[in-house]
C-alpha cells in the first residue's frame, strides 16, 4: 500500500466513524407499527416481527448482558 492509499483508506474510515457519530436514531411516532426486523433466539432459531403479527408481543433488551459491565 502506497501513501495515497493509506490515506485514503484513512479518511474513509474516518468518514464513516463521523457519519455514525452524528446520525440522530429515527424515532417512530407513538402508535407507529414497529419495521419488520429478524432476531437470533436464545435457541439459535430466527423470530421475525413479521411472523408474529397480530400478536401481542414484548421485545426485551439486556443491553450488557455477557458483558464485563
Amino acid at each position: 500500500m502506497n501513501v495515497r492509499q493509506g490515506l485514503m483508506a484513512f479518511f474513509t474510515v474516518l468518514r464513516h466513524g463521523l457519519v455514525l457519530l452524528l446520525r440522530r436514531p429515527r424515532m417512530l411516532p407513538v402508535g407507529t407499527p414497529a419495521p419488520d426486523f429478524a432476531v437470533l433466539a436464545h435457541d439459535g432459531s430466527t423470530v421475525r416481527l413479521s411472523a408474529l403479527r397480530g400478536q401481542t408481543v414484548v421485545l426485551w433488551f439486556y443491553p450488557k448482558a455477557s458483558t464485563g459491565g
